[in-house]
């Protein structure tokens, strides 16, 4: 069931593809510039519209690549703070970069091995306006992602 699951999120990743007007993408980063005001943290946006905090940046010497497979744990919340998902290290899951949405493959790839990093993504890099069985079109999702290894 587990790998069920896993194998519909990663098919979903690839079908993320929405276009969103200047109108949606004003919306989209004055909700997350209200959530980050009122969490007090400061986190970088990227040119993407990917918001980012590193916490650890990691032990190893070269950053994650595109074609590194990366298992990781991670904590993923709306902005209202409602947990969808919580991944532990025991049963952290393994994926290509690649195999990512946009928002994840940009995140990990600011990170090495054994790194932390809270990240914000919008819904153009995230899933877009689709549905998954978590997750309902057009969420703004915030991840608290811990690197676990990297082959």
């Amino acid at each position: 069931m587990k790998k069920i699951f896993y194998l519909v999120f990663a098919a979903s990743i690839v079908m993320s593809c929405q276009t969103y007007n200047e109108e949606d993408l004003a919306q989209f980063d004055q909700e997350i510039e209200t959530f980050v005001a009122f969490k007090s943290e400061n986190f970088t946006k990227s040119e993407s519209g990917l918001y980012y905090k590193i916490l650890e940046e990691g032990a190893r010497e070269d950053y994650i690549r595109m074609t590194d497979e990366v298992t990781f744990a991670y904590k993923g919340t709306f902005l209202s703070g409602e947990v969808f998902q919580i991944i532990t290290a025991e049963d952290a899951i393994t994926f290509q970069v690649r195999e990512l949405i946009a928002g994840w493959q940009e995140a990990l790839m600011l990170l090495k091995e054994n790194g932390k990093i809270h990240v914000i993504i919008p819904p153009y890099l995230g899933y877009g306006d689709k549905q998954t069985g978590l997750i309902p079109p057009n969420s703004i999702l915030y991840y608290e992602l811990e690197v676990l290894s990297v082959i």
